[in-house]
């Protein structure tokens, strides 16, 4: 498999939540249809919750985009107020591999919001010590990666032209679900 099926998008943006609240919008699968880009259903099929609070899950995730609609198995672990990973499982028809990960940071309380419009790409500058603030405190620095090749030649032909910017979609359809939920984060 050539390098050009293989791709890798990473999205950063500075948040006025705290990571608690943004890991609890993140690890709630069941509601991804509500604000995940081209995700049409969500069910946990699964869950298991380890002793070191790591909770694991086996989600079906049904997928729609273009003309496509199909649905896989995603293990999704999630790591408390740090970080929620998706892996689409071995037998997914539609991808080769998918690898979503989100990760919440403490960020500096100097650091631009989420109404300030910009994203951090790749700069971790603004990121400060996970202990220096309490999970319910804000601003938190949320980084998204997504590794992903589709198994169809096809798919990844049609797709190519939009899919490169899921990771962008993904943040901003985040944000919505942020304000509808939390509102504007403003103190």
């Amino acid at each position: 498999m050539n390098s050009q099926q293989h791709r890798l998008t990473t999205e950063r943006k500075i948040f006025p939540y705290g990571r608690m609240d943004l890991y609890n919008l993140v690890a709630d699968v069941g509601s991804y249809s509500s604000f995940v880009p081209y995700c049409t259903g969500s069910r946990i099929l699964e869950r298991r919750v380890g002793q070191d609070g790591v909770v694991t899950m086996d989600a079906e995730l049904m997928v729609g985009f273009l003309a496509f609609k199909e649905s896989y198995i995603s293990r999704v672990t999630c790591r408390p107020y740090e970080s929620v990973q998706a892996e689409a499982s071995s037998s997914t028809p539609l991808f080769k591999t998918l690898q979503t990960t989100w990760r919440f940071q403490p960020a500096s309380s100097t650091s631009p919001h989420l109404s300030s419009g910009l994203l951090l790409h790749g700069d971790a500058r603004n990121s400060v010590p996970v202990d220096s603030h309490a999970p319910d405190a804000g601003p938190t620095l949320v980084t998204l990666d997504i590794a992903f090749a589709f198994e169809n030649p096809l798919h990844s032909a049609l797709s190519a032209k939009f899919f490169g910017n899921v990771s962008m979609l993904m943040v901003q359809a985040f944000e919505e679900r942020c304000l509808a939920v939390y509102g504007s984060g403003a103190k």
